[in-house]
């Protein structure tokens, strides 16, 4: 009797120890919980926002030398750094300016409120002078060859500038003269100011930002011929002073092919609406993981906030500035992160229903979960890398997020969530409570099924006639009525009113009196969008502006898109999904086999392909954000592909047993289907529900982008578990025969080699 007291006893003991670490652990989590929702509000607020988000002006110009030279990047570059320079006077915080292929600079201003003052102090042409110390002309950039100045080094070897003379006897005379001043300096003026620039003022600041004077150098002799500037230079500052010389004595002709305004209110209540609806996909997404594996689902809720933390963190570190398809990504990004979690929950459970021990099942599940997940963000990241390289503007933005959100996933909803999971499966406090922990009931708990009943393949005809019949309805549907293609598409300009206290027949008249051609006219809930064909100029913007602004008294924004970008857009973005899809055939029969690879693409053109026909099918606006979601599923569909062909390949690898055959092929991809089912559907759930949000709450902007998001995101899950499996099946099987008739037909030849 004594002995069953003192075990009691002793177990008592024991729980109470248990019970006291998972409660100072659960302390922890709340601390650290704390700690997280206290630091992300403000480190959000201190990101830099973009124009779409706080209103502003976005100009795109393409560059040409005004001498009629070919534009190349080292011209590009060199206006690119005089443009720079000019924004400083604008008083820009955070200005973007991106050089796009071999002739086209993009600059967004954000805040920007003057943008006539904005649009003419960028066109202005570059004027490079030589003055001396009392600010008199002595040169200007004629005296220079175009483009002439280059990055070289002194005597000592330490960085130089070299000037390439052309007027060798102006330049002569010049120098001779100022070498005999009492202070012999030719000071180099970048877009000198009479009313503002002083060398006596600024002598100090030459070579800074804060100056249009870029150098200063002391004449000794007289030259005529080429020079070379020499002082105490960084590398870099020489460079940056050969861009600016050669942005003066190279100047280049700026032809504005595409703008766009936002005003501050449109801004104001797009970022409002957007993360509302933000808050409200991630609270969606925490409810229902807590709701499906319990505990694991709280620690999977706090691997969630961190990860938004970490997110905004380092965006905030590389300077980004955060736009509207930047939250977007943002906000699927955590759902496609969830998918890390999903897959280990998934994989420790099994563990457990084998009968193995929390402990041992952790182990196991998080070491089998390892690789598919690092193969699924793998493809994320080769088609995130290729929409940033190959994307524009948006698309760019977005590439970006999406970039940072697979790195960030790594390190959150992996390896810290797996420290959180261990600690608390060390208390032993949930050995005997696996419900609790991860949704486990004790009495499922049985020998491992590899079998199953229920043929899932043949599942597989009926989808696969459901999308030809999509397919085949929009081609009709296209036929006669074509695709509503946005402004990014089509060339012309889009006019934004912030106001629905109008009428079609108004509007009519209205472009009538402006002499525009009516496009499309769309009377939301919220504004009025009206397209024209026509490619507005600078002035023709500001009449139509004020037109509607006198007109209904309201917001404007207009957006103009040139043919020019329209042809490098539709060129992009056939080149970037042609590229993604052979970058993911040849990751996946490098990882997998052939079979594998023709099967997820096929299923990935089947997924782009839903997209295209649900929008010409629903008349939805294709624009450059429906190109960022077509390479969004591409880059999230294969996830699931890669989950169900990686349980394929390792139930395969179980049955041990070389040349199935097709019957044997099928029985196994059908289990690894009934393994992965509930993954597949959770993980398409935890990405839907954020989607969902953005098209009911977010801004009108994206809806494109949240049309063709959910779109994809079905026909990507049913593809990815049913048809891809179909597809795989076909592709081996068909493999296998070959390769038994090549075998038979050698073995013939042999035999009959022999008899002769």
């Amino acid at each position: 009797m004594k002995k069953k007291e003192k075990k009691i006893k002793k177990e008592r003991k024991h729980m109470a120890k248990e019970k006291k670490s998972m409660l100072s652990k659960t302390g922890l989590l709340v601390v650290i919980a704390a700690i997280v929702c206290f630091l992300i509000v403000p480190l959000f607020k201190s990101l830099n926002f973009g124009l779409d988000l706080q209103g502003g002006f976005e100009i795109l110009y393409q560059v040409s030398p005004i001498d009629g030279s070919k534009m190349n990047k080292d011209k590009l570059n060199a206006t690119y750094k005089s443009m720079l320079k000019r924004i400083d006077t604008l008083g820009v915080s955070e200005p973007e300016i991106t050089l796009e292929g071999d002739d086209k600079i993009r600059v967004k201003l954000a805040g920007v409120t003057n943008k006539e003052e904005a649009r003419n102090t960028l066109s202005t042409v570059a004027t490079l002078t030589f003055r001396d110390s009392n600010d008199n002309l002595l040169m200007n950039s004629d005296v220079l060859k175009a483009g002439g100045a280059r990055l070289t080094t002194d005597q000592n070897g330490r960085p130089a500038v070299s000037l390439a003379v052309k007027d060798k006897d102006t330049f002569y005379k010049v120098t001779n003269a100022v070498k005999g001043y009492d202070n012999n300096v030719i000071v180099i003026w970048l877009d000198y100011n009479e009313m503002t620039d002083s060398y006596a003022n600024e002598g100090s600041m030459c070579g800074t930002s804060n100056s249009n004077c870029i150098s200063a150098a002391t004449v000794s002799q007289a030259f005529s011929s080429d020079v070379i500037i020499q002082g105490n230079f960084t590398e870099e500052e020489a460079s940056n002073l050969v861009d600016l010389i050669n942005s003066g004595s190279l100047p280049a002709k700026l032809t504005e092919i595409s703008s766009k305004t936002v005003g501050a209110s449109f801004g104001d209540a797009t970022l409002t609406m957007t993360m509302y609806a933000g808050i409200a996909g991630v609270l969606a997404i925490i409810i229902l993981l807590v709701g499906i594996y319990n505990f694991a689902g709280i620690i999977s809720a706090l691997s969630v906030l961190l990860y938004t933390l970490f997110v905004f963190a380092a965006f905030w570190l590389i300077g980004g500035v955060l736009t509207l398809p930047g939250i977007a990504a943002l906000i699927l990004g955590i759902g496609m992160a969830v998918d890390a979690n999903v897959l280990t929950y998934s994989r420790i459970k099994e563990e457990l229903l084998k009968g193995k021990s929390l402990e041992t099942a952790f182990k196991n599940g998080s070491k089998a979960s390892f690789g598919t997940i690092l193969d699924a963000n793998l493809t994320t990241l080769l088609v995130a890398i290729i929409m940033f390289y190959l994307g524009e503007s948006s698309v760019k933005g977005f590439a970006t997020m999406l970039i940072i959100n697979i790195i960030v996933t790594m390190f959150t909803m992996v390896f810290i969530t797996r420290i959180f999971l261990k600690m608390f499966v060390k208390t032993k406090y949930f050995d005997n409570k696996l419900n609790l922990f991860i949704g486990v009931h004790e009495d499922s708990i049985k020998k491992e099924n590899k079998k199953t009943t229920y043929n899932y393949l043949g599942l597989s005809k009926f989808f696969a006639i459901f999308s030809l019949i999509v397919i085949l309805a929009s081609v009709i549907m296209f036929s006669f009525k074509g695709i509503n293609l946005g402004i990014d598409f089509q060339a012309g300009s889009d006019i934004t009113l912030a106001t629905t206290e109008v009428s079609e027949k108004d509007l009519r008249s209205d472009l009538e009196e402006l002499k525009l051609d009516e496009v499309s006219i769309d009377i939301t809930s919220s504004e009025t969008d009206i397209r024209v064909s026509d490619e507005l100029k600078e002035d023709e913007v500001d009449k139509v502006e004020s037109y509607f602004l006198d007109k209904y008294n309201t917001s404007v924004d207009i957006g103009v898109v040139s043919n020019v970008v329209k042809q490098d857009l539709i060129q992009n973005a056939i080149f970037s999904i042609v590229i993604s899809l052979i970058g993911i055939i040849l990751y996946i029969t490098f990882r997998f086999k052939f079979s594998y690879g023709i099967s997820s693409v096929i299923c990935l053109g089947h997924d782009a392909l839903m997209m295209v026909a649900t929008v010409i099918l629903l008349r939805v606006e294709v624009n450059s954000m429906f190109i960022a979601a077509v390479l969004a599923i591409i880059g999230y569909s294969i996830n699931n592909t890669i989950v169900v062909f990686d349980r394929v390949r390792e139930n395969i690898k179980i049955n041990s047993k070389d040349n199935l055959n097709k019957d044997e092929l099928k029985e196994i991809v059908n289990i690894s289907i009934k393994e992965t089912m509930a993954r597949s559907i959770y993980t398409s759930l935890t990405t839907l529900l954020p989607v969902i949000a953005l098209l009911i709450m977010g801004s009108r902007e994206i809806l494109t982008f949240n049309v063709a998001m959910i779109v994809g995101l079905i026909a990507g899950t049913y593809s990815s578990l049913l048809l891809a499996g179909w597809l795989y099946v076909f592709f081996a099987s068909k493999r296998k025969n070959n390769n038994k008739n090549k075998r038979k037909e050698i073995s013939e030849k042999t035999i009959k080699g022999i008899n002769d």
